[in-house]
């Protein structure tokens, strides 16, 4: 059995729906055959480590722990989906005070525990400033962490796919960048459906743009949209993508998404957003992302309300002021 590596790969929140399928979806993709499960809920932990073993993998260790010292020792991976749930009624931001102070706790235990893991995927909403909490309180280059985005992306294509009637594959570089949320700015130049550039069907008899409008409105509400009609937050996508990051960052295959990657370009300063990446065995790595007017626009309504949120969270002390975070974290100059 082959596997991408040997090192060890840590499930943070793997009790949870989203944790357990990243579980299931790590060992089908063979990306390790060291996977330890971690959740501070003892018995639903043990749980979903019985179930894995029932499903009969070959060549798979899973072991699992509610010590988190005894699961970030060694550890070389880490995605973690260990924050409170959206439920219905829930915005992402209404997870923001309860959510970046286990954000920080999960910075400081990587810190503490494992400061030589290789790569770090953070899931738990508000991905972007979970993420970045997590980043300041790690020690970690801004390289060694991403967060999960790519949700919106891959909503984008599909709601293309079936609008247009094609399969999803025809549908090439569908994008949305900047926050993971409400405010998220979905871009139509990168995009193209079976070889013809979006921008030049919008407007036309085949997307008028009406049409183009609501459908961005059900990209930016896919979340609440399976809330709906599931009862329940979504747990399928997000579980594999991030697993696929891990992948990535494995040395397999380059992730084909966007990510959320710190980002300090003297356009956008100090935060954790969506933006046109590559993600692989060096790490992640961001592109200049270019767009219409509009699109530049929506970007940049969509930075301000994550610096609002970010200003939030500094306003809470859960993390010091711009000024003081490398001297928390040397990387973030």
């Amino acid at each position: 059995m082959e596997f991408l590596t040997d090192e060890k790969l840590v499930i943070v929140g793997a009790a949870g729906m989203i944790g357990s399928n990243m579980a299931q979806t790590a060992a089908m993709m063979h990306l390790t055959p060291n996977i330890c499960l971690f959740d501070t809920y003892a018995p639903g932990l043990e749980g979903v480590a019985e179930e894995l073993r029932h499903c009969g993998f070959s060549g798979i260790n899973f072991t699992y722990t509610s010590d988190v010292a005894e699961a970030f020792k060694d550890a070389r991976y880490i995605v973690s989906s260990g924050g409170a749930a959206r439920k219905a009624g829930m915005t992402r931001e209404d997870l923001l005070r309860g959510n970046s102070e286990i954000a920080e706790q999960l910075g400081k235990d990587i810190r503490t525990y494992c400061p030589d893991v290789r790569h770090v995927v953070v899931v738990f909403n508000p991905a972007d400033i979970t993420g970045l909490v997590t980043l300041i309180y790690s020690g970690l280059k801004p390289s060694q962490l991403s967060t999960l985005a790519a949700l919106d992306s891959t909503r984008l294509r599909s709601e293309l796919s079936r609008y247009f009637h094609i399969p999803a594959d025809e549908i090439s570089n569908a994008r949305t960048y900047g926050g993971h949320g409400e405010q998220m700015a979905v871009f139509a130049s990168t995009t193209t459906v079976a070889g013809q550039p979006l921008s030049q069907i919008i407007g036309t008899q085949a997307l008028p743009e009406k049409e183009w409008e609501e459908m961005k409105q059900r990209v930016i509400q896919g979340g609440k949209h399976i809330i709906e009609l599931r009862g329940r937050s979504s747990f399928q996508s997000p579980a594999y993508l991030s697993i696929e990051m891990v992948a990535a960052a494995m040395g397999g295959k380059p992730f084909q998404w966007p990510v959320g990657t710190y980002v300090n370009n003297g356009t956008y300063n100090h935060i954790m957003m969506a933006m046109e990446t590559t993600l692989d065995k060096n790490g992640v790595e961001m592109h200049p992302v270019n767009g219409t007017p509009e699109e530049r626009k929506e970007l940049d309504q969509s930075y301000h309300h994550l610096c609002k949120l970010r200003d939030e969270v500094i306003s809470l002390g859960i993390i010091p002021p711009i000024s003081e975070w490398s001297t928390i974290n040397p990387n973030l100059k």
